[in-house]
């Protein structure tokens, strides 16, 4: 059911979208000869007529469109024999086919007329997002403000191979930062804690060179310089842990991706790293180089340092570390963190402030996919948001389902407004070269232009479905 409900919410966003293009239209006096829920693609399932607009909803539902008369119905008006024009234009008018001079004609239309009817979707999707969000806010008095306060609830490590159980923790501590940075959310501190975990399988090369130095001060007679051979019995230095995880913000709240210069192991490294723990000494099997082993005495653990809350009172845990698995071995408790909306004040403001958050955060997350700092693979389209959109309103209620609908809204505004052609930024474009120019550009040049970019969109929306799917079943959403 709640699946059904994000997916007719998503179609209110593209049936907004086209709205707004056909009543600038019509408040110009330009004719819309088509109105399209969904993509031409496929069967029609359902087609009627609204004065002179036609109104079609395609199968394929995820999409929309308006369309203008063809210039093609006219061409016999272009004749300059008058009496051909006088029947032509006789002709037009049995067929309620519009002359090329008609005032109903976008082309006709003055350029910053054109330029309104374009970015007319744009605006109601944003004007719609802002009326959902004052509309959620206004009914639940509340929004979210995207952050959250994190307790631990209680600590279930059994064992020693965490040793946290052994420091000063207690349930009820409030998380405030980890290795620096403010935990806003569990996301944070998990993704921490996981690229800490003990044997990652890479290492740091200033860490490899420093055991390396260990190992020739513990084994004087060993030549380290070159191979060493079988059965040579070294002593091995102490466990010491890494350089502490020194990432940005960004990439602790996953706008980034994250990226490390360290050096993997290989599988022979790891399993020589495995045989050398808790031993003091180490008899070497086969023959292996210095590196190899140094790299292996290397991979041990990130330290952390967690800051935590205790009624009031700060206190550090320094030098904690995971398990092998990357568990820390306590349970947390998130509180999300609201604002209320009780006045008329309060659910403008504090609206406003909700979407133009999300929509830096927004606009970040799309410089960030346009330069690779997010491979593709990250894109996910209609499938995922579903999902997503299913399981928030799920699990959160319809106060986060309906703010969620709102951040898609101004999603496709954002999308829109790119300077691609086939997209409203594209024909938006294309009127500001028209305008530079001081003339029309050539109606066979922007089609020609546009039908290849609408074949590109469509093939990246196939590959987004599968991105979509491929993500669905190996669970990642």
């Amino acid at each position: 059911m709640n699946t059904i409900i994000m997916l007719l919410l998503i179609s209110l966003l593209i049936l907004v979208h086209e709205i707004g293009h056909f009543a600038a239209a019509r408040l110009f006096g330009v004719r819309v000869s088509k109105f399209g829920f969904g993509l031409p693609i496929g069967p029609t399932l359902f087609k009627t007529k609204w004065g002179n607009t036609e109104i079609l909803i395609h199968a394929f539902l995820l999409g929309g469109y308006v369309s203008f008369p063809d210039d093609e119905e006219t061409k016999d008006n272009k004749k300059e024999d008058k009496e051909a024009a006088k029947e032509a234009s006789q002709k037009a008018q049995e067929e309620d086919i519009l002359p090329a001079d008609s005032p109903e004609r976008f082309k006709n239309k003055a350029p910053w007329q054109k330029a309104i009817i374009v970015s007319a979707g744009v605006f109601m999707n944003v004007v719609f997002a802002i009326f959902l969000t004052m509309f959620a806010a206004a009914w639940y008095h509340k929004l979210p403000t995207g952050t959250s306060d994190v307790f631990i609830k209680e600590i279930i490590t059994k064992d020693n191979s965490s040793n946290i159980v052994n420091s000063d923790v207690k349930a009820g501590d409030k998380i405030k930062a980890i290795n620096g940075i403010k935990v806003t959310n569990s996301y944070k501190f998990i993704f921490v804690v996981q690229k800490s975990k003990f044997f990652d399988g890479s290492v740091n090369d200033e860490i490899v060179t420093l055991k390396l130095n260990e190992l020739k001060n513990l084994n004087p007679d060993v030549d380290f310089e070159n191979v060493i051979k079988k059965d040579t019995k070294i002593k091995l230095p102490q466990v010491s842990p890494e350089k502490p995880l020194n990432i940005t913000e960004s990439v602790a709240s996953g706008y980034e991706k994250y990226q490390t210069s360290e050096v993997n192991l290989t599988k022979e490294e790891i399993e020589l790293r495995d045989k050398f723990e808790n031993k003091k000494e180490y008899v070497l099997e086969e023959d292996i180089e210095p590196e190899s082993i140094a790299k292996a005495l290397a991979d041990s653990y990130k330290p952390l340092t967690i800051t935590l809350d205790r009624n009031g009172e700060e206190i550090t845990l320094s030098n904690i570390h995971t398990d092998k698995n990357g568990i820390l071995g306590i349970k947390l408790e998130t509180k999300e963190i609201f604002k209320q909306t009780n006045t008329v004040k309060e659910i403008i403001v504090n609206s406003l402030d909700y979407l133009w958050t999300n929509t830096k955060l927004m606009g970040f997350g799309l410089w960030q996919l346009v330069t690779g700092k997010i491979p593709m693979s990250e894109m996910h389209g209609i499938v995922v948001i579903t999902k997503v959109g299913s399981d928030i309103i799920e699990t959160y209620g319809m106060l986060n389902g309906l703010l969620l609908t709102a951040i898609i809204s101004i999603d496709l505004a954002i999308i829109n407004l790119l300077p691609i052609p086939a997209l409203d930024g594209g024909h938006l474009m294309f009127l500001a070269l028209e305008k530079i120019l001081g003339r029309e550009i050539d109606e066979k040049i922007t089609e020609n232009i546009g039908r290849i970019f609408f074949l590109l969109l469509i093939i990246l929306m196939i590959y987004v479905i599968f991105n979509d799917i491929f993500a669905l079943v190996t669970h990642k959403f």
